[in-house]
């Protein structure tokens, strides 16, 4: 650091191995304000620990639909492009790179790397940052990878991106295996993604989400309380958290509500979808997206939390975030199948179809008790985002020595 209100200028290591706080980190990322907390946000602020971290928010993953609020959104992030890097934490910057997202269209591909690389070499040289290295938590700016000197490159591939809704399949995909090729280590958040990127690099490692355990764990302490709009809910709640799109199964919660008009089911986050006949249905309860530090909250209300995925491609090759976080809250989880959940099968009752996920949730309300609860703590306690960190930065330091080795031979 220069001093102790500017941007850090990174100090060229000496003889010692290289090690990952020597470094600037590049972060490419999703929308850093985004209503969804994802798994590219818990590795930026937890990777910000360890070393200066340039976050950098990248939209154009799809083409904007035509709503008002893709337009503002769009507007908004135009605006910030022109801004140099802020602050947002000690060890912090976030800045916006837009990407033209109609990559079919003549010269796209060659704006959004000429305007990309202008943008982020303004921002490492007001940050001082010399020495780098590359971290993609998304594959559309992939192109970038390498032009900055960086020491090393990092994919860590959360998703099957080129499956997402509303994006352009081809030539998501082509992006990604792009990158894949790029990077000089691959992290793979889904063991069924693992092997078929593991094809396209060799270096490719499964790195599972974490999950913030000391948070969501608050939901089972008797002293915490209920978030106050659930507070007065009847009894029994079957709740869901995230962001409910189109890979979220709502004739499937249609049924259930239909089934069971006892039951309040509550559906916490934004609607991206039209929810049809569920908007008549006076047990089912949207309360729009809510701030991360309350979910505990909400989840203490649940008496069972719910996934209803429906089974698409993005669907079976996710690792779902939540499934741990609802774990680490005690709450008995019904869910529906995928491999990553089956994984959990000891402590998860799944369900398949319609009329079985009414049955393992009959059956889960029976099993809110201290025992139950403290199996599904026991069952993430190990995966704190501290821990997969650890890992990772492991991995990374040990990639950074052999680039060294490598050179010096």
């Amino acid at each position: 650091m220069t001093t102790s209100t500017e941007p850090s200028a990174r100090v060229s290591p000496g003889p010692r191995p290289l090690r990952l706080s020597d470094l600037g980190i590049i972060y490419f990322g999703n929308d850093w304000a985004a209503e969804n907390r994802t798994s590219s946000h818990h590795i930026a602020a937890r990777l910000s620990e360890r070393a200066p971290l340039l976050y950098i928010e990248t939209p154009g993953l799809r083409a904007p639909k035509a709503s008002g609020r893709d337009f503002r959104k769009l507007f908004c992030k135009l605006r910030q492009a022109v801004r140099l890097p802020r602050r947002i934490g000690p060890q912090t910057w976030h800045m916006t790179m837009p990407q033209v997202p109609f990559r079919r269209l003549p010269l796209a591909g060659k704006i959004n790397v000429a305007l990309g690389a202008f943008l982020v070499r303004r921002a490492l040289r007001f940050l001082g940052f010399d020495a780098t290295l590359s971290w993609f938590a998304v594959p559309h700016p992939g192109a970038l990878a390498g032009r900055f000197q960086e020491k090393l490159i990092v994919y860590y591939c959360i998703d099957d991106y080129a499956a997402l809704p509303d994006v352009d399949a081809l030539e998501v995909g082509r992006m990604d295996q792009d990158l894949m090729l790029r990077a000089g280590q691959v992290f793979v958040a889904s063991a069924l993604l693992l092997e078929s990127k593991r094809k396209l690099n060799r270096s490719a490692v499964h790195a599972p989400h974490g999950v913030d355990v000391a948070l969501f764990r608050k939901a089972s302490d008797p002293a915490y309380p209920v978030a106050e709009a659930a507070a007065y809910l009847q009894h029994p709640v079957i709740g869901f958290y995230g962001l409910i799109e189109a890979w979220i199964d709502l004739d499937l919660i249609a049924f259930l509500a239909r089934s069971r008009p006892d039951w309040t089911f509550l559906m916490i986050g934004r609607l991206a979808v039209d929810p049809g006949p569920l908007r008549s249905l006076k047990n089912v309860m949207f309360t729009g997206p809510q701030p991360y530090a309350s979910l505990p909250g909400w989840a203490k209300a649940f008496d069972v939390a719910l996934i209803p995925y429906r089974p698409t491609r993005q669907v079976v090759n996710s690792n779902p975030l939540k499934l741990r976080e609802y774990l680490a809250t005690g709450k008995p989880v019904v869910a529906v199948s995928t491999p990553e959940i089956e994984r959990f099968a000891h402590c998860v009752r799944i369900g398949h179809g319609p009329e079985d996920m009414l049955r393992q949730i009959e059956a889960a309300l029976t099993e809110n008790t201290p025992a139950h609860c403290d199996r599904r703590m026991e069952a993430v306690a190990a995966m704190s985002w501290e821990a997969r960190i650890d890992e990772v930065v492991s991995v990374v330091e040990k990639k950074l020595r052999q680039s060294a080795e490598s050179i010096g031979s």
